[in-house]
């Protein structure tokens, strides 16, 4: 706060308390507690509280639930729900956890091999994906409501960032891959409203999508 301007250390202090409430502590225990005397979750809710300290427009989580147990992790769910509807700020939430990402978020991009792969709304790239490292991921989460099936998984390995493959970085792994692929990149293209791929192949995957989707409903039926 010093270093950007702040110089009064009971405006200082007031405000971290108020945020230190905000985020569910016990404000005046945990402003003086080491990190040691707080749990995962405490520590991660004081990490969330400082990060508001200065009123930021962008709040950037790395993994913000990574390495808690489930209630925990609902519980830092919930106040990234309540940051979400009553700050004023653009939230960019990165992690592993697809469950999480879409109960949270508005939009989701997909990464692979460094690049942006595809980027669309929410409910769009879950039941309408057009990149097929999209479809894995999604195939890859278990259901509670399947049956017992086999879990699905993308095969090989994820790339060698001193040695990439050429053309699309998925095409190795890639079960839609021609030539093309691995000798030319493609960019971002939009492929419905909204939705964008990087993928030479987004029709072929898009009818693949449509296809599995019908036999999901029909198991549900």
């Amino acid at each position: 706060a010093k270093a950007h301007g702040w110089r009064d250390k009971e405006a200082v202090r007031k405000q971290a308390l108020d945020l230190l409430n905000f985020v569910q502590l016990d404000a005046e225990r945990v402003i003086n507690a080491y990190p040691h005397e707080l749990s995962g979750g405490m520590r991660q809710r004081v990490l969330i509280a400082m990060s508001l300290l200065l009123n930021p427009q962008v709040l950037i989580l790395d993994e913000p639930t990574t390495a808690l147990d489930i209630l925990t992790q609902r519980t830092i769910i919930t106040l990234l729900r309540r940051l979400k509807e009553e700050k004023n700020f653009t939230m960019i939430f990165i992690s592993h956890d697809l469950a999480i990402a879409a109960e949270l978020a508005d939009r989701i991009a997909t990464m692979y091999g460094g690049r942006l792969v595809e980027v669309g709304p929410t409910d769009q790239l879950f039941y309408s994906p057009r990149h097929p490292y999209t479809l894995g991921l999604i195939r890859a989460v278990p259901t509670v409501t399947g049956g017992f099936e086999e879990l699905s998984s993308i095969p090989g390995s994820p790339p060698d960032f001193i040695n990439m493959p050429s053309g699309c970085k998925f095409h190795p792994r890639c079960a839609f891959a021609t030539e093309k692929c691995s000798q030319e990149e493609p960019d971002l293209e939009p492929v419905s409203n909204g939705h964008y791929a990087a993928c030479w192949h987004w029709r072929e995957v898009k009818v693949e999508v449509d296809r599995w989707n019908e036999v999901r409903a029909a198991a549900a039926n």
